[in-house]
C-alpha cells in the first residue's frame, strides 16, 4: 500500500474542515500508518431516518472519498439500531423513531446514493444493529455509567430544552452513548461528522478511552446552507438539492440560490475542479448568473452526466427564459370529463394534498394553457384535446379524457 507523505495528507484532510480533535494526533496516527503500510480506519455515521441524501450530505462524503483516495479505509455506519432512538442533535423536540424494517430500506437506499461519491468496492458498509442490538440491559447500565447528566446537558440542544422546560426523554441521552459504542466496536481511527454531530463524536472519543482504546481523531464539517440562503439545507425545510432529483430540478435549483452562497457552494461542492471553479469566482461578482450556470453545470454532471447537464440548462432556457412549454411533456388521461383543478392536481402528483393543491392556486402557481387560476374550487372541462397545465415553476403536464374505442 502506498500512502502520500504525512505532510501532503494533511495538506489534503484539512481542506474545507471546521476542527480536527486533535491535529497532532493524527499526525501521529498517518505517521504510525505511513511507517506500517497500514490503512487507518474512516468512519461516518449515516442517519436512515430520511432515505434522501442532499448536497449537505455530500460535504462529509466528499471528505470520506479524500480519505480512500489516500489509501485509508472508508467505513460506512448505517444507524439502524440509532434510528430507532432518534438523534436529537439540533432538534428542538423528540425525534420520531423508526422501525427496524424502515431503517434497513433506507439504509441500502443511502449506500447506493452515497456511492455516487465513494468508491463502493472501497467502502465498508455496517449496521450498527449487529452489535448494539446484541446488548443486554446490564450492558446499558454499564455504559451509562460512564457519562453523567450534567455531562449531556453540555450539549447545546440538550441545554436549550432544559432551559425552556421543553421534555427530554431519558432514551435521548441514550443516543450519543450508542453512537460511541460504534467507536468502541469498530476501534476506529478517525470520525467525521458535520459541526452539529461534534457533540456525538466527542463522547465515541471519551468512550474508546474508557474502554482502553486509542481515541479517535474527530474532524467536522460545515454544514451547507440551504437554497433560500438562511438555514442549513435539509429536505423537510424544502430548501435541498437531493442526489436522485431530476436534472433539470438539480440546475434549476442551483440557480435559485442567493448570489451571497455562490463562493460557498463553489469551496464545497465543486473542491477539485481547479479551472472551474476560478472561472465561477471570477465570474461571481461581475456576472452572478453566469457563475450560476457554470455551477449548476458543474452540480447535474457530478450526479449524472455532461450531456445530461446541458440538457438540463437548455430545458431551463427553453422554459424559463424563452417561457416555452417543454417538449415531451407527460400526458395524464382522466375517466370524468369534468374534475376540479384541485382533483387533478393530486392525482397528477403535481401536489401532495388537497390542502397543498389549494395553497398552490392561491399562491397563483398553477395555469392551465395561458390562462392563471386563481380559484380553489374551479373545475376543467375535459375532451380529448390535451390541455397543458404547470404547476409551480417546473412541473408541467397535461390532462385528458380517456380515449374510448
Amino acid at each position: 500500500m502506498h500512502f502520500p507523505s504525512v505532510q501532503e495528507q494533511i495538506d489534503i484532510i484539512t481542506g474545507n474542515i471546521v476542527e480536527i480533535i486533535s491535529t497532532d494526533e493524527l499526525e501521529r496516527k498517518l505517521g504510525r500508518s505511513l511507517t506500517t503500510r497500514t490503512p487507518l480506519k474512516i468512519k461516518l455515521g449515516a442517519d436512515p431516518s430520511r432515505p434522501d441524501l442532499h448536497l449537505g450530505h455530500s460535504v462529509v462524503l466528499r471528505k470520506l472519498r479524500e480519505f480512500q483516495d489516500l489509501g485509508h479505509e472508508a467505513i460506512l455506519i448505517i444507524g439502524d439500531f440509532t434510528a430507532m432512538i432518534g438523534d436529537p442533535s439540533g432538534k428542538s423536540k423528540t425525534r420520531p423513531q423508526l422501525t427496524a424494517e424502515e431503517t434497513r430500506e433506507h439504509g441500502m437506499s443511502y449506500f447506493e446514493q452515497a456511492s455516487k461519491i465513494l468508491d463502493p468496492a472501497k467502502t465498508v458498509i455496517c449496521y450498527n444493529s449487529d452489535w448494539l442490538g446484541c446488548m443486554k440491559f446490564a450492558d446499558v447500565i454499564r455504559l451509562s455509567s460512564h457519562y453523567t447528566v450534567a455531562r449531556m446537558l453540555e450539549r447545546d440542544d440538550f441545554e436549550r430544552r432544559y432551559r425552556s422546560q421543553e421534555p427530554i426523554s431519558v432514551h435521548e441521552f441514550l443516543y450519543p452513548l450508542a453512537q460511541g459504542m460504534d467507536s468502541v466496536h469498530l476501534k476506529n481511527d478517525v470520525e467525521l461528522g458535520g459541526t452539529d454531530q461534534k457533540f456525538n463524536l466527542l463522547v465515541g472519543r471519551d468512550l474508546q478511552r474508557e474502554y482502553g482504546i486509542e481515541p479517535q481523531v474527530c474532524i467536522t464539517m460545515p454544514l451547507l446552507v440551504g437554497t433560500a440562503g438562511e438555514e442549513k439545507m435539509s429536505k423537510s425545510l424544502g430548501n435541498a438539492i437531493c442526489f436522485n432529483d431530476p436534472p433539470h430540478d438539480m440546475y434549476g435549483k442551483m440557480l435559485s440560490i442567493p448570489d451571497a452562497l455562490i463562493e460557498t457552494y463553489c469551496r464545497l461542492l465543486v473542491p477539485h475542479d481547479r479551472e472551474e471553479r476560478e472561472t465561477i469566482l471570477e465570474n461571481r461578482q461581475n456576472d452572478p448568473r453566469s457563475a450560476k450556470r457554470t455551477l449548476a453545470r458543474q452540480i447535474v454532471e457530478q450526479y449524472y452526466t455532461r450531456e445530461a447537464a446541458v440538457e438540463a440548462e437548455t430545458h431551463f432556457d427553453h422554459v424559463f427564459v424563452h417561457r416555452k412549454a417543454p417538449e415531451n411533456i407527460e400526458l395524464v388521461e382522466f375517466d370524468s370529463p369534468s374534475l376540479t383543478l384541485v382533483e387533478i392536481l393530486v392525482s397528477a402528483g403535481a401536489a401532495s394534498s388537497k390542502s397543498d393543491a389549494r395553497r398552490m392556486i392561491q399562491q397563483n402557481a398553477v395555469t392551465v394553457g395561458e390562462e392563471k387560476i386563481v380559484d380553489t374550487n374551479a373545475i376543467l372541462e375535459l375532451d380529448s384535446e390535451p390541455k397543458t397545465i404547470r404547476a409551480g415553476k417546473r412541473r408541467f403536464f397535461k390532462v385528458a379524457v380517456k380515449k374510448t374505442f
